[in-house]
């Protein structure tokens, strides 16, 4: 294979080709992405790249993989809100280190197959896994696969691997705080019908702050959802129908549920927060164009995305071998689908 064949296969030029192996100015970070991509999956290695010895010590290839169900990462997971914002950053991240950033995904039946039989006829320099919906023994699996994994958004303490999560728990916590600061005392719960850690330790947190006011949530105030769902939910609409009455106030597992309970209020002709207070997790982009505006926990994507990137790095550029687990503390944002009520 030539630069003319890596040429026609990125759809370029010759020159594009030469400026992006040499690491010069004159294409765009993206062309330069996408050159090296092309390169690498066709195993051609050119001249240029091995002389150039600063260039070949500093730039790895890292794979972003992420395991697809019918859950919560979905066939098309990269679009929802949540994973677009944190993908944008991971990928931003990647490029201010000089690296190249390949996706893969793969199908929860098949996923430590298939990566390993991807690693070994592509193989990176590093992995970063979405953990959001993968167990314990999945990930202690795929640690076989290769010496350099960082995990993210999940964080299991039993298991010997690098984890970047957010502090699920502290935000949970700061919900109920908040709720109960606004003088809420009959509140009920929106919970997720697919469990993953995550959701498990939001719940955690929320009851534990509950339980410091000697509070609990009310015989059948606790609502399943599906958590990935923008829009209207029939059994929540019908299990809100057979209320004698209202919580003065809701607090959803995630900014999704959060939306499909203003939008099935809304149907139901049920005002927020006037009649109820609706309360969020994740603070997407969503959160600020529904009306009401979402009061929400905020999950900083940016600096999970940073600090999982700055984690493998380390491991590639120094040879750092221990792992590490980092939990990145949460807070509350405060907007307009929550009022305070008299105590």
């Amino acid at each position: 294979m030539k630069i003319d064949d890596i040429a026609k296969l990125a759809g370029v030029s010759k020159s594009a080709v030469s400026l992006a192996f040499n690491n010069k100015p004159g294409v765009s970070e993206e062309t330069k992405e996408h050159i090296l991509r092309i390169a690498h999956e066709h195993g051609y290695r050119p001249r240029t790249m091995k002389s150039n010895k600063e260039f070949t010590k500093s730039h790895h290839v890292i794979r972003f993989v992420a395991c697809k169900n019918t859950g919560i990462v979905t066939e098309q997971y990269e679009s929802l809100p949540f994973f677009n914002e944190l993908i944008h950053h991971i990928t931003q991240q990647v490029r201010e280190h000089g690296n190249t950033l390949i996706f893969s995904s793969f199908d929860s039946h098949s996923l430590e197959e298939e990566l390993s039989a991807l690693e070994k006829d592509q193989p990176s320099s590093g992995i970063l896994l979405l953990g959001t919906n993968l167990t314990s023994e999945i990930i202690h699996s795929l640690q076989s696969i290769h010496s350099n994994m960082v995990i993210l958004d999940t964080c299991f303490e039993h298991v010997d691997a690098s984890f970047v999560s957010i502090n699920n728990y502290l935000g949970g916590y700061q919900a109920g705080q908040y709720l109960i600061r606004s003088g809420h005392r009959n509140i009920g719960y929106v919970q997720s019908s697919t469990r993953i850690l995550n959701f498990t330790k939001r719940k955690e947190g929320f009851m534990a702050a509950l339980e410091e006011h000697n509070l609990a949530i009310g015989h059948g105030l606790t609502f399943d959802m599906h958590p990935m769902l923008v829009m209207s939910q029939d059994a929540f609409k019908t299990a809100i129908h057979e209320l004698n009455e209202l919580p003065s106030a809701l607090f959803c597992e995630n900014d999704y549920m959060a939306i499909s309970a203003i939008k099935t209020f809304q149907e139901m002709n049920i005002r927020v927060p006037e009649q109820i207070s609706v309360m969020g997790f994740d603070n997407i982009h969503e959160a600020k164009v529904i009306s009401p505006e979402l009061t929400t926990i905020h999950v900083k994507k940016d600096i999970l995305a940073r600090t999982a990137v700055n984690l493998l790095m380390e491991r590639l550029n120094h040879n750092q071998e221990h792992h590490t687990q980092v939990l990145v503390n949460t807070e509350v944002i405060e907007r307009r689908s929550c009022i305070d009520v008299e105590l």
